[in-house]
């Protein structure tokens, strides 16, 4: 079920196996994030929960949104972006996480381009919601092989770990994501 606030922006899951309410971080939030971090491409295929994002990050003047038609194009342009100067961030879900793994793996290990994603988590805290989903079977397990360095997030009080990683990961030169559970 989700439950919105006075901020359209905001969304709550609930999560009827532990009977806990969620909150997912607010476009606001990650726009301000983003800008912040001087991110300025983001590079998306639309969906249910981190696509709600979208309004607030195509409002700010510094990002630029760009929505592709497959996840394994977002990885080719985020790189090509790179490349030219810019600072992309490739955020999809993680069903295009596993439709994209040529393309990642072009852009991250053979060109060793430093692209960081946010990737959405599906079911991770509504598991009832899609009953029998493999996305829990498999995220985890994908991202450690293809070793990108990520960080599971699970509750609104950690932005700053998406930020430090973030920082982290730019200032070693590396690719990382931050997994964002849903």
């Amino acid at each position: 079920m989700m439950i919105f606030d006075s901020d359209p922006n905001s969304v709550y899951a609930t999560d009827s196996l532990t009977r806990q309410t969620h909150e997912v971080f607010s476009g606001d939030q990650i726009a301000a994030l983003l800008t912040e971090l001087g991110v300025t491409h983001v590079i998306t295929v639309p969906d249910s929960t981190i696509g709600q994002w979208e309004p607030a990050i195509a409002q700010t003047r510094r990002i630029r949104l760009v929505r592709v038609c497959r996840e394994g194009e977002a990885w080719q342009v985020a790189a090509g972006l790179y490349l030219g100067g810019a600072t992309p961030l490739v955020m999809i879900q993680c069903t295009g996480l596993f439709e994209s793994g040529d393309a990642l793996r072009n852009v991250l290990h053979d060109w060793k381009l430093p692209v960081f994603s946010i990737i959405g988590y599906r079911s991770y805290l509504d598991q009832a919601k899609l009953p029998g989903d493999t996305c829990l079977v498999f995220t985890e397990p994908i991202l450690d092989a293809w070793r990108i360095d990520y960080r599971l997030i699970t509750s609104a009080s950690e932005l700053d770990v998406i930020r430090e990683h973030f920082i982290g990961c730019r200032d070693a030169g590396r690719a990382g994501a931050a997994l964002i559970a849903e």
